[in-house]
């Protein structure tokens, strides 16, 4: 029997990981400001960007509702979530405590092909840094936080971790957006890489804890800083 060839990768999502990609892309969309806060989801034209009908679209957009990325109205749509200042306030020194504490059980569990994958995707996020990919280099570095969580090996501590992650997930996005803090960021994760070369717990959960600390620092500057120049200039 003949088949066919495959079709060549374009914009158009494959049927097998349907769901999957377009939650992720949705995501994206938002993490990266490319939807922003309050924004109502073009449904439309996203599905005709993705090349998929208002059904699977509206399943990825139920998902991002309950990782509290968009608000679901009836008959309405969806809007991007907004996330206000004081829920950044409450929620980044609790996920700073919870990076702290993966950091410290990390160094007592990592094991070597972890450490390896680690330290590969350090390489690449280095290298996208060099490069100013921002997108790579986001990615890396999200790569590697989860690595750490996962690599503290306590169930707890990584569910607490990922329904916190998900609500400032845009803010660690927009908080490298300035070369100064890029620049802290990148050294920082060096810092974080050396302790855990030495599987020194304690240093590695102060850089991380500190790390997450000046990422809302930055955030909340870049805030200050918009409202500063006002809608006219």
């Amino acid at each position: 029997m003949i088949r066919p060839k495959p079709m060549p990768l374009t914009e158009t999502i494959k049927r097998p990981s349907l769901h999957e990609e377009l939650v992720d892309r949705l995501r994206n969309l938002v993490v990266e400001d490319a939807l922003k806060p309050g924004e109502k989801v073009p449904e439309k034209a996203l599905c005709e960007s993705f090349g998929v009908s208002r059904t699977p679209l509206r399943e990825a957009l139920k998902v991002l509702a309950s990782e509290g990325f968009v608000v679901l109205q009836a008959n309405r749509g969806a809007r991007v979530a907004t996330v206000t200042r004081q829920e950044l306030e409450n929620t980044f020194p609790v996920i700073a405590r919870l990076e702290q504490l993966a950091g410290e059980l990390a160094c007592d569990h990592i094991d070597a092909a972890g450490m390896a994958w680690i330290e590969a995707r350090h390489d690449a996020m280095a290298k996208a840094f060099d490069a100013r990919d921002r997108q790579s280099y986001f990615q890396a570095n999200q790569d590697i936080h989860q690595a750490l969580i996962h690599a503290a090996n306590n169930d707890i501590l990584k569910a607490h971790h990922k329904l916190l992650a998900a609500r400032v997930r845009r803010a660690r996005f927009m908080a490298n957006l300035s070369d100064d803090r890029w620049a802290q960021a990148i050294e920082e994760h060096g810092r974080m890489m050396e302790a855990l070369r030495r599987r020194d717990g304690e240093s590695l959960g102060q850089v991380m804890k500190q790390h997450m600390m000046n990422k809302f620092a930055a955030h909340i500057k870049a805030i200050e800083d918009e409202a500063d120049e006002g809608p006219d200039k």
